[in-house]
């Protein structure tokens, strides 16, 4: 491994994704730029991933792989790559995605032309298991909008079509410092965006470099509901009392608290969280139902 700090860092979380691996991580060392380095870290996976994963490291010394003997959940794993990184910018990317080959070179090219913005992301190609077009996704939240309060109140609104693909754009390492990242609970990373709305605008290349692929071992599949989504998030929390939705409610008015706005702005997105409230009661009278259920 070479001592020079790479200009992008980039953070593959994975567990028992020997299915899909390979080629996510083919399609990154093929990445016309080549000023990267590739964490990988391994979350106690019971397949072949490990053994994957090595062989990669051993032929490029841009791969470093960190295997974990316990799994804690997705959000120490995605976070874990982030702390071991040192690159001027950072994106994640999940172990059953694939890239085009220019989304590192364009996505790098935006942020060094545009010190405004904090994140870059793409267009988004749903693909199947066996890499075949589903839909193209364009986004739709308004996180280029001018004002802070308006991209926080796009970004942190639940939509049918904002899948928070997002989060998987390459963003300012400094800036994502500044955040709890992924935290252990359901739907934390619509969480993270809205936070990282509030630093400053994204910026959408309309190109689809990005391949989603969809498949029946995704983990909004297996996991259906929020409760179980949270225990994926942190394993800590299988079988336990949980209430994401309160949980977000709560990190999101925390969110506007700490970000370094004007107060004329954190007014406003305090006014935006009470109409979040309005339309997410039923979820967050479904946690107490849940609770109640569960309790007894």
């Amino acid at each position: 491994m070479s001592n020079k700090t790479p200009k992008v860092s980039i953070g593959l979380p994975v567990y028992n994704g020997e299915k899909y691996v390979g080629e996510a991580i083919e399609s990154i060392l093929t990445q016309s730029f080549t000023d990267f380095e590739l964490i990988i870290s391994d979350n106690a996976s019971t397949d072949g991933t490990q053994q994957i994963c090595e062989k990669y490291a051993a032929q490029d010394d841009r791969v470093r792989f960190y295997p974990s003997e316990v799994n804690h959940g997705a959000s120490w794993n995605y976070n874990r790559t982030f702390e071991l990184a040192a690159g001027e910018y950072f994106r994640w990317h999940a172990a059953d995605d694939v890239l085009a080959p220019e989304l590192i070179k364009k996505s790098v090219q935006v942020l060094d032309d545009k010190p405004e913005v904090v994140l870059v992301f793409t267009w988004v190609l749903d693909i199947d298991p066996q890499g075949n077009e589903i839909e193209l996704k364009k986004s739709g939240v308004g996180s280029r909008l001018p004002l802070p309060h308006q991209r926080f109140r796009g970004l942190s609104t639940v939509k049918p079509a904002f899948n928070c693909e997002e989060v998987f754009g390459m963003a300012r390492r400094d800036i994502l410092a500044n955040t709890k990242l992924i935290a252990p609970y359901s739907d934390s990373d619509r969480t993270l965006l809205a936070e990282l709305g509030l630093y400053g605008p994204f910026h959408e290349i309309e190109e689809p470099l990005f391949f989603h692929r969809m498949h029946d071992e995704g983990s909004v599949v297996v996991n259906p509901d929020r409760q179980s989504r949270t225990a994926w998030f942190d394993t800590s929390k299988k079988g336990k009392l949980v209430f994401p939705s309160w949980r977000q409610l709560r990190e999101l008015l925390s969110v506007i608290w700490r970000t370094p706005i004007s107060w004329r702005e954190r007014i406003y997105c305090y006014i935006h969280m009470l109409r979040w409230v309005k339309r997410r009661r039923r979820h967050l009278r479904r946690d107490l139902v849940w609770a109640i259920k569960h309790l007894s």
